[in-house]
């Protein structure tokens, strides 16, 4: 089912999400004029637009995505900038740092576009913040009943046994995961008492940028490449980005125990595709109880669903008398990428 009405207050465009009074686009996939960013994952924040307008905290991620010529203005959590007539505020999403909602009013009509976003407070990213609307344009990642995410301290007592279990052993624990917003969650709620933590380039490069935007993280030691280059300490914790090569910063022949943090690790079937021995089911999306409170919440009488299994979410929430329908979208389906 195609979702959008021509009339709509938010269209569903080839280039993206388009409000029509205001003139602007909500994280766009192509090169449009004005973009309102959610959040900083390259499949929200294309490079190229003209101009981008995103959450304070947002900024800085997003600078080092599109590079330092972007044209980037912020706003603040709760602050309304009216646009053509429209008043357009962000609020928190808790998916990654910075994170937003875009609520969108326009002659008492409310939109409310959720971007990416986790019910459970994460302690780094920022609470979700519900807002009321009339329309609730929410993603679908883990649209089905069989994703239900363990609370966040259960599931760091696991990782946290883990490499305690293989650092008594002398073993190297390498735990993947996405170098924006996964990689910061895992160091603030790892226990450095265990041993060392080391870091891939690329999330010391977005960690050194949360911390110069005000982010506190405990201690660290970024991983170094040629002549200098980094020799971990056995038993230590080495965080890597799903595309590293784990052998290139620890070699073939040390013993090393590897784990993938994602929320496709609660499928048996998604553990055994991976080239980890072992999965945590850690997510920074809603799982179904909390897509679900996340549209009771919002008080909307009509629901959007979008990126992900967005067809069953449509028809559940059809099914609870929910005015509800699914749009297709760029961003991505149900493949098992990085950032879930």
């Amino acid at each position: 089912m195609s979702a959008g009405h021509q009339n709509d207050l938010l269209q569903f465009r080839p280039e993206g999400i388009f409000c029509p009074p205001a003139g602007v686009y909500l994280d766009p996939h192509r090169k449009v004029d004005r973009a309102l960013i959610s959040h900083a994952h390259s499949d929200h924040a294309r490079v190229g637009c003209n101009s981008y307008l995103c959450s304070v905290d947002c900024e800085a991620p997003l600078r080092l995505r599109l590079g330092p010529r972007a044209h980037i203005e912020t706003i603040p959590f709760g602050k309304s900038l009216r646009i053509n007539g429209v008043d357009f505020s962000f609020f928190p999403a808790g998916h990654v740092i910075g994170s937003a909602q875009i609520r969108v009013e326009y002659k008492g009509e409310i939109w409310v576009y959720s971007g990416d976003y986790k019910i459970e407070d994460d302690g780094i990213s920022g609470a979700f913040e519900p807002v009321r609307c009339h329309t609730f344009i929410t993603e679908t990642t883990f649209a089905l009943p069989v994703y239900e995410w363990k609370p966040q301290h259960e599931i760091f007592r696991e990782i946290n046994s883990w490499w305690k279990t293989n650092a008594s052993e002398g073993v190297y624990s390498v735990l993947t995961g996405y170098s924006l917003g996964k990689a910061q969650r895992m160091i603030k709620n790892l226990d450095a008492g265990i041993g060392k933590i080391y870091t891939h380039p690329s999330i010391t490069q977005m960690n050194e940028v949360f911390e110069k935007a005000g982010v506190k993280l405990p201690e660290y030691t970024g991983l170094a490449v040629g002549k200098n280059k980094t020799v971990p300490d056995p038993g230590s914790l080495i965080l890597l980005p799903p595309a590293a090569d784990a052998s290139q910063w620890l070699g073939g022949s040390l013993p090393v125990e590897s784990a993938f943090a994602s929320g496709w690790m609660s499928i048996r079937g998604s553990r055994r595709r991976s080239s980890t021995a072992r999965g945590f089911a850690l997510s920074d999306h809603a799982d179904w109880p909390g897509l679900n409170e996340a549209v009771k919440l919002s008080g909307a009488s009509r629901v959007i669903a979008t990126h992900g299994y967005k067809q069953v979410f449509a028809r559940w929430l059809q099914e609870q008398g929910i005015e509800a329908e699914a749009s297709k979208t760029d961003y991505f389906s149900t493949n098992e990428t990085s950032d879930q």
